[in-house]
């Protein structure tokens, strides 16, 4: 038969820092490796940035875009007035999503000097 013994909340307290220290703490630190530790049932896989360029890609496949050929440069023009240059970029768009999505190298600029090409 189990006996039940009340303990004062001081001893509990002692008990548990006791115990936290023993298991936690003390005079060893925390292994990585050795005897008694645990096994790593599963490698962590970190996600990397192709992966999430992989997830983007499959999305604007399933919306169905297609790539513009031929578009030298894009200008966007923000709300606070500032300008994004992209020279080259890739274009694609999804007209029935009103999907359109610009990619490649840019630069922000803060006042917009409009260049004709004629």
């Amino acid at each position: 038969p189990k006996r039940i013994v009340s303990q004062s909340p001081m001893d509990v307290a002692a008990a548990r820092e006791k115990m936290i220290a023993r298991r936690f703490g003390g005079a060893q630190q925390s292994r990585t490796g050795g005897k008694g530790s645990f096994r790593r049932k599963k490698k962590t896989v970190h996600k990397t940035a192709t992966s999430d360029d992989k997830k983007l890609g499959s999305t604007l496949k399933k919306l169905g875009v297609t790539n513009i050929p031929a578009i030298e440069e894009v200008n966007l023009f923000t709300s606070d007035g500032k300008v994004i240059h992209f020279s080259n970029p890739k274009v694609q768009a999804s007209i029935a999503a009103n999907t359109y999505v610009i990619s490649g190298p840019n630069e922000a600029k803060s006042e917009y000097i409009l260049s004709l090409r004629c």
